[in-house]
């Protein structure tokens, strides 16, 4: 008898405890992007902001920023993806990227001709300082992989 009270008293106890948490993610929605064939190159978190970003680059962004060129060789293509990040509800202490703000492309061809692009989280293209954002793109320092 004193096992099967024992039995029921862990039983109630343990199922009281668990309690369901419906509201994991808070209104946000969570978009990953799909950098294709372009790599991994380097990341940043702007803590201001409340940003963080993930460089993607072919073969020729990783030469160039590896050399630490002031442009990017002909042929390289660099995508720059910008989240907004959130507490990681799950983990405290812990961010996680939450909406997408914007995709940076700079691109150069095979003549030398640098072009940059970028959209924002409404799909609508604004037009900052074209230099400027090329020298921060090339600013970049490649992760360094073991």
């Amino acid at each position: 008898m004193k096992n099967t009270i024992l039995i029921l008293l862990v039983s109630f106890i343990a199922l009281t405890a668990c309690k369901e948490n419906n509201n994991t993610d808070n209104g946000l929605k969570r978009v990953v992007f799909d950098p294709g064939h372009l790599k991994f190159i380097s990341n940043s978190l702007n803590p201001k902001k409340e940003t963080m970003s993930a460089l993607y680059g072919n073969e020729k962004a990783l030469e160039s920023l590896s050399k630490e060129n002031q442009t990017p060789e002909a042929g390289a293509v660099m995508k720059l993806v910008t989240w907004k990040y959130h507490e990681n509800p799950q983990y405290i202490g812990g961010t996680i990227t939450g909406e997408l703000l914007s995709i940076e492309m700079v691109q150069a061809d095979n003549a030398g001709n640098i072009s940059y692009d970028i959209k924002d989280d409404l799909g609508k293209t604004i037009s900052p300082n074209k230099e400027e954002r090329i020298k921060y793109f090339m600013s970049y320092h490649p992760v360094s992989r073991p």
